[in-house]
């Protein structure tokens, strides 16, 4: 059984949004039928047979968290503030926190900049440079895809001969659901020890069709494309729903933004969206949070603080290159706040 918790109003069209997320009909199969279970408080649980969309993602999403209840009229809320779905249904992560087993508490990334400009020889310089300044992960910006001045497989060469034993690093595969999957094996053959994708942009099952062809490596699950969905205060979802949901279709990385940071969450969503990709979900592995927004050396610490735990890593954007030393300069800053932080808890 499939559960959908909605804030829903007015009161009373649970049962409308049930019957066409489901039968579209009162007379239709009573087998497929939605049910609401519970709705009060401006709350409504509506439980679905599994067998109706099955791990189809294009289908949850386009039913579940962008379906009926936001297109009909007489309906002025629908927002997805949880979604329960059967163990097993969906793989979820291949790696999870294992990624970057070798930290304990909050590894140090890096996001390739400028955005676009740099050739593949200028990317690498800055991949060498951040793992000499101790970063263990490296991503693609989002908007980074295979540009005539960048192509992705000189890009991919370039950054794998700075890289070094355990650091991940995740071209942005974004691009024709075609030949996705090829995308992602070639650049694994070329030297890529993870990959990007951006998944609500590209479609949520594309992370599924990456997680379940075995690609080796883990994937950065962007949620580039999201925003439209969960900064709407009345339809959409929530962050944490998606994050969750991204985790059971195999997201190995997911980010939750940052407390007091530049993004859009507050501070009790970005504790929300960490919460969904640490707490159990049957025999569904975690993912690694990835912070990001308005991230440098001086407020790392803090962030992993008051995250707590571990399976996180804390990219750094345009305030590490602006550091006095460099890039170097600015991740090495970064992982000796986070250590000396670490340290004076133990």
């Amino acid at each position: 059984m499939i559960r959908a918790t909605y804030e829903i109003e007015p009161a009373g069209a649970a049962d409308t949004v049930a019957i066409r997320a489901s039968i579209g009909m009162e007379d239709g199969p009573d087998w497929a039928r939605g049910r609401v279970v519970a709705e009060h408080d401006g709350r409504a649980v509506i439980e679905f047979p599994d067998d109706n969309w099955g791990d189809n993602v294009a289908l949850l999403m386009s039913t579940l968290v962008s379906g009926e209840g936001s297109e009909i009229g007489t309906i002025t809320r629908c927002r997805l503030v949880d979604l329960d779905l059967p163990d097993g249904l969906l793989p979820g992560p291949a790696f999870g926190p294992a990624a970057q087993a070798q930290q304990t508490r909050a590894g140090i990334g890096v996001i390739v900049k400028p955005s676009l400009g740099l050739t593949p020889v200028e990317v690498g310089e800055v991949a060498r440079s951040a793992v000499a300044g101790g970063a263990v992960f490296i991503k693609d910006d989002e908007i980074l895809g295979d540009p005539p001045w960048c192509p992705l497989d000189e890009r991919v060469r370039s950054v794998a001969k700075a890289l070094e034993p355990g650091v991940v690093y995740c071209p942005n595969i974004t691009g024709s659901s075609v030949t996705l999957v090829e995308r992602a094996r070639r650049v694994v053959d070329l030297g890529a020890t993870g990959v990007l994708v951006n998944a609500f942009a590209q479609g949520l099952d594309a992370v599924v069709a990456l997680r379940r062809a075995e690609i080796g490596v883990p994937i950065l699950a962007h949620r580039a494309g999201s925003g439209a969905l969960t900064r709407g205060e009345r339809f959409g979802a929530s962050g944490a729903v998606l994050a969750r949901f991204a985790r059971q279709c195999g997201a190995d990385y997911w980010i939750v933004g940052a407390f007091g940071g530049s993004l859009f969450e507050t501070d009790e969503a970005v504790r929300a969206t960490l919460d969904a990709l640490r707490e159990p979900s049957g025999n569904i592995r975690p993912a690694i949070a990835a912070f990001g927004g308005g991230l440098g050396p001086a407020n790392v610490a803090a962030q992993a603080s008051q995250a707590g735990g571990s399976g996180m890593v804390m990219l750094l954007g345009s305030q590490a290159y602006g550091h006095p030393d460099g890039i170097e300069g600015g991740v090495r800053a970064a992982v000796e706040a986070v250590a000396a932080m670490s340290e004076g808890e133990q």
